[in-house]
């Protein structure tokens, strides 16, 4: 299964999606996926559920691929105070909000190769800002701010693979 294709992801969400099963975790070699009704789920077996991953240093745009079928989607949820910026940067207040990815996949923050990001650092959004893309076999899926403020922190290196509800920006309320 080293070479999963975007059929094969698509049939095995159709049989979740048939099925009355709650949540489907499924790792084979490299290839993971994690499917779940439940909003409030702990998240795959293979996730650490005690400590959430530490946003990395924001990062530069780099080339990312070309999106070919879009589809909508976002995830905004409130900061969490026990998140753990990395040591040398400084820690993230609690009024900002944390914007996590809404499925796996790689993170994109431009929309082609040679474009520039979505969003930069200080960059001002509203609800309907597209800040990056999440590509998984070759379908990408725009994330949005969700909200109206400020970009105060990039979590994830462009191209890096993300988990589901990874925290991707931290963004800071508007007033």
């Amino acid at each position: 299964m080293k070479n999963v294709t975007a059929n094969e992801i698509k049939n095995l969400i159709q049989i979740f999606d048939d099925s009355e099963w709650q949540e489907l975790a499924l790792q084979v070699e490299d290839f993971r996926i994690f499917l779940s009704r439940d909003p409030n789920s702990a998240g795959a077996p293979w996730q650490s559920t005690q400590t959430p991953p530490a946003p990395a240093a924001p990062v530069t745009s780099a080339p990312a691929p070309v999106p070919q079928q879009p589809s909508s989607g976002s995830a905004v949820a409130p900061a969490q105070p026990t998140a753990t910026p990395k040591a040398e940067s400084a820690p993230i207040p609690d009024n900002y909000v944390v914007v996590k990815a809404p499925n796996l996949g790689i993170f994109y923050r431009s929309p082609k190769p040679g474009a520039a990001p979505y969003v930069e650092l200080g960059a001002e959004v509203d609800d309907e800002t597209e800040i990056c893309l999440i590509e998984v076999m070759k379908l990408f899926t725009p994330v949005h701010a969700g909200m109206r403020g400020t970009v105060r922190h990039i979590c994830v290196e462009d191209g890096e693979m993300v988990e589901f509800d990874q925290p991707l920006f931290y963004v800071e309320p508007a007033e």
